[in-house]
């Protein structure tokens, strides 16, 4: 500039004509993860087709809350998908408006809904406009009203038709392929989902493509299904109150595995009813007992499922996975002190009636206080030694942020589990300093799968390291990495490695699985080059692919091991696209027969099914060639 001055970048450009309002639907399409979180392929649980499916159950189920419908027929073909109550349908002449209207809904005065799950008028409007096709109708009273839309443009509507139709909502959407590209609905995830839709709503009815999904007694048959066969000291204990259900028992695993819920919405990451019920817990067995047991102590290897209705919950996104404070009535008690005075009464009357149990329960809770104290002072020691050996050694290369940190950045921190100097150099030379950590192994961990632990949490000086650069413990509060990430040579001893270190998180801290912060970092197997091209591959189909374009000049590079990728190279490899696949525990997953299966003595057993799979998968790639 004349002046000597110097415009900032796009200065010249920045006007009126850059400040736009977008229609509603535009703003959803332009920012899917707002409403929906990550949009996905529909690999992953929480991937975006699957949150679309529960914003269309979710209405259904409340309004079986409130008495209406005890069924809700829902069938998938291709990537239709179609969902019928019978509940008292959508007022006829607001129908188009509570697909295309924004903060429309019935659920903002708590007239006609109560506890509902739905609550900002957002849920069906997203689903509308990333469906590539929606179509809604409602029947009331032999009439009926109906609409089309397409990325949440209305196309048609025809209004207060006569119809033999019972009462209820047909909603039927294909989500837009142009946002979710090749994606695929997997029915095990859905089935779970309907599952636990079941369990919070007896005397519910959801089918899925003719399946039936139903139960009896709620939380209680939720516990027994996910504990199975002989996992349970005790018979779970079943309380039920206004607006409240609780199931517990002690198991045979370490750690603790609680499910929670609010007006039937599975609150992954807790929140204060959760929070509540772990203090109430250890408090009613300290005073029902008369010791001064520590809370940890008392909830090692407890199973546990919560469900609260609240009127008006504060969640902390619309996916709706963490309950925030908010009292539980108007006026009245907050869901902390309901949740902690329920549990205190309830469990305290039936410990009193049940004292055979409540012998177990102490027993339990004496052989876990007695195994930690014996262990205090060794552990201690090993942890000092552990630490001047991480400072000697480098073993931990740390990050600038931490989890708990309140930055914005704490929900990317990572920490790289890898084996050797030569791939912990790697990796260590091109991460982000700020979010990424780097941990290297002492070759192959212990195998702890028979092990006590004593032997192994409290007396194995590398996996007290590993627990102090986590910074875990009886639980996660003080986790210092949301993503904890197994980086392994793709080679026999590498798998091996990744097994011995998953038993190792699923035996003795199963809930860092559980609440999906274990990773596999999944890394080229092969680099095709030529003069002007490098592509990476990370399977042979993927080659096959590459050298077929390049041609005859074309080079191909196996990589072995971590160490033998460049840190130029392994820069894209750790970055913002990298490849993860999450380490999934499902709630009806055993941990015993998990590892028992892939840890113990039966070989034989293993063997055939690896050759069983190899097979499969040799015969469906000669297909593909074919």
């Amino acid at each position: 500039m004349q002046d000597g001055t110097e415009k900032k970048a796009g200065e010249e450009n920045y006007g009126e004509q850059n400040v736009i309002t977008l229609s509603w639907n535009e703003h959803i399409r332009q920012r899917p993860g707002m409403y929906i979180g990550k949009l996905g392929d529909g690999t992953s649980e929480d991937d975006g087709i699957y949150v679309l499916i529960k914003e269309v159950i979710d209405n259904s189920v409340d309004e079986f809350g409130e008495g209406y419908g005890k069924n809700i027929i829902i069938n998938i073909e291709d990537r239709t998908v179609t969902v019928r109550d019978y509940g008292r349908g959508i007022p006829l002449g607001k129908v188009v408006e509570c697909a295309s209207v924004m903060n429309t809904g019935g659920k903002f005065d708590n007239r006609a809904f109560h506890k509902a799950v739905g609550l900002n008028g957002v849920g069906i409007k997203a689903v509308n406009a990333l469906s590539s096709d929606f179509y809604i109708q409602s029947f009331r009273e032999g009439i009926t009203t109906r609409a089309e839309f397409s990325k949440g443009e209305l196309l048609s509507q025809r209004s207060n038709e006569s119809t033999g139709e019972k009462n209820g909502t047909l909603i039927r959407f294909v989500a837009d392929d142009s946002l979710f590209t090749d994606y695929q609905y997997n029915f095990d995830y859905i089935e779970r989902r309907l599952r636990d839709y079941s369990y919070l709503n007896p005397g519910l009815s959801l089918v899925l493509n003719g399946k039936e999904f139903s139960s009896k007694d709620g939380l209680l048959d939720l516990l027994n299904d996910k504990l199975g066969d002989d996992n349970a000291l005790y018979p779970p204990i079943h309380l039920k109150g206004d607006d409240i259900e609780i199931a517990l028992t002690h198991g045979r695993n370490y750690g603790e595995e609680i499910y929670s819920f609010v007006n039937g919405q599975n609150t992954t990451q807790g929140g204060t009813h959760l929070s509540a019920f772990r203090e109430a817990v250890a408090k009613e067995f300290k005073d029902f007992f008369k010791k001064d047991f520590d809370p940890a102590d008392s909830r090692e290897s407890i199973v546990a499922a919560v469900s609260v209705k609240v009127e008006d919950p504060i969640f902390e996104s619309q996916t709706k996975t963490k309950l925030g404070s908010r009292e539980m009535y108007k006026d009245g008690p907050s869901v902390r002190n309901y949740v902690v005075d329920f549990v205190t009464r309830e469990l305290d009357n039936y410990l009193h009636k049940n004292l055979d149990v409540a012998d177990i329960i102490l027993k339990k809770i004496q052989e876990s206080e007695n195994i930690r104290k014996s262990n205090v002072a060794t552990s201690k020691a090993i942890r000092e030694r552990a630490k001047r050996t991480s400072l000697h050694n480098k073993k931990l290369r740390d990050c600038n942020i931490h989890y708990n940190d309140k930055n914005p950045l704490a929900e990317e921190t990572t920490i790289f589990l890898t084996e050797g100097d030569s791939a912990s150099g790697s990796i260590t030379t091109s991460r982000d300093a700020d979010t990424q950590a780097v941990f290297s192994l002492r070759g192959k961990p212990a195998n702890c799968f028979k092990a006590s632990k004593k032997k192994i949490v409290y007396e194995n000086e590398e996996f007290n390291l590993l627990i102090a650069a986590l910074n875990i413990g009886e639980d996660l509060d003080n986790l210092r990495y949301n993503k904890v990430v197994i980086a392994t040579d793709a080679d026999v001893d590498g798998m091996h490695i990744r097994l011995l270190l998953l038993t190792f998180f699923l035996k003795f801290f199963p809930e860092l699985v559980r609440k999906g912060h274990v990773y596999i970092l999944q890394t080229p197997l092969f680099r095709v080059q030529s003069k002007k091209d490098n592509v990476y591959c990370y399977n042979s189909a993927e080659k096959d692919v590459a050298v077929k374009k390049i041609g005859a000049d074309a080079e191909i590079t196996r990589f072995k091991g971590l160490g033998e990728i460049s840190p130029s190279e392994f820069r894209g490899f750790i970055g913002k696209d990298m490849h993860l696949d999450l380490v999934k525990l499902y709630p009806d997953d055993s941990v015993n027969e998990l590892m028992e299966f892939y840890m113990g003595d039966n070989t034989p057993d293993r063997q055939n099914f690896i050759r069983t799979y190899l097979r499969t998968e040799v015969e469906n790639t000669e297909e593909e060639n074919i």
